[in-house]
């Protein structure tokens, strides 16, 4: 068996942190099973590395490879896409097609943003977990498949379960064995490392010597909250690389070149990084109205009660917190929506209409940033 740094030659994996070996360790010690596997990590970390690696590793390795970006193919392609159609299944479909399940059998699937699949894609994907039988799209005909799944994403899976936009039966078959990729904030020994790479990389690419770091630019990155993880930093290096004239980097020349929040009192990251932000806000308001709707139940219970110290209690709470008399469930449903479509129209402002990098922005798929464009009628 391949030990971890020629794993990490081949995949071109950069860095010593131990969480990032131990996620690597894992993927090396599954691959021989055939155990489903759920990558887990913000945007930016390189889950995509941990599916070949475990295709790599298995028995498989000679059979076919599939990687499925689920958050980039629109709702009503899905299930073709995944599992093939017959001809006249719909309107466009003048012939049949074989899905990537059917392409893949005896091989391996990697379902990148697995959280983007609607419900209704969820239940087929779950049969084919548990039996290896598929329809496609238009047929009454089973058919089997044998493939290996490696699902990964950055959104809560457990939090999308309790909104019911993910089946929990679904997470439990993918989530057989978890494997957590560390995000780059957390591998502050790592970040000196990568830039000097990826600064060499470029040097070779563009045919210029490579850029350094004065010690103070250095530890500005070192202690920098990279919300794009490593992505980040390769694309911040690269416009490094070719942007400026001179090689040595100053300490000014990063802060002016970085987005404009400090390096990582969290307080000050979470005022300027907007996606952080927004999930802030949202937390907030959900947590309000959770709050409120506990202590109108409150109220409610102690409407029924005629003890006189507890009556006294209950109109001090209502005077208090100035409760209305309606006993109906507080709900912030109609904020919440107007702060979405305010950061919604606020990102696409600033990146001039242009989807794909607002949503990667957003931290959501560009199938989700049309959804709620159409929603909304931006």
């Amino acid at each position: 068996m391949e030990n971890i740094q020629n794993i990490k030659q081949r995949f071109r994996i950069i860095g010593n942190d131990v969480s990032l070996n131990s996620a690597l360790e894992k993927a090396m010690q599954v691959a021989p099973t055939e155990i489903s596997v759920l990558v887990l990590g913000e945007s930016g970390v390189g889950k995509e590395c941990i599916p070949k690696i475990i295709h790599h590793l298995s028995p498989r390795k000679h059979r076919s490879y599939i990687a499925v970006n689920c958050g980039a193919i629109p709702d009503g392609t899905i299930d073709s896409e995944l599992f093939g159609h017959e001809k006249g299944a719909f309107t466009g479909a003048t012939g049949e097609r074989k899905g990537y399940f059917e392409v893949a059998d005896k091989g391996t699937i990697f379902l990148d943003e697995v959280g983007e699949l609607p419900l209704t894609t969820q239940v087929r994907l779950l049969r084919v977990l548990e039996s290896g039988e598929f329809f496609k799209v238009g047929s009454s005909q089973t058919q089997k498949t044998d493939v290996r799944i490696v699902a990964a994403t950055n959104a809560n899976i457990l939090d999308s379960i309790q909104k019911n936009l993910f089946r929990k039966d679904l997470y439990y078959r993918l989530n057989t064995v978890q494997i957590d990729i560390p995000s780059l904030r957390y591998r502050k020994s790592d970040i000196g490392l990568l830039f000097r790479n990826f600064s060499q990389f470029f040097a070779e690419k563009y045919s210029m010597p490579p850029i350094k770091l004065c010690k103070k630019a250095m530890s500005y990155i070192e202690n920098y909250h990279w919300p794009g993880n490593v992505r980040q930093l390769r694309n911040f290096t690269e416009q490094l690389s070719v942007v400026e004239k001179h090689r040595e980097i100053s300490l000014s020349l990063i802060k002016e070149s970085l987005p404009s929040f400090s390096p990582f009192t969290s307080d000050s990251f979470l005022k300027k990084d907007f996606r952080t932000e927004c999930d802030l806000l949202y937390k907030i308001l959900f947590d309000l109205r959770k709050d409120l709707n506990e202590i109108k139940s409150l109220i409610m219970d102690m409407e029924l009660m005629h003890f006189s110290g507890r009556k006294t209690l209950y109109h001090f709470t209502r005077n208090e917190l100035d409760v209305t008399e309606s006993h109906k469930p507080i709900t912030s449903s109609e904020s919440l929506q107007e702060k979405e479509i305010e950061c919604i129209r606020k990102v696409l402002n600033r990146n001039d209409g242009k989807r794909k990098i607002a949503a990667r922005e957003l931290g959501i798929s560009e199938r989700t940033l049309y959804r709620k464009i159409k929603q909304y009628g931006f």
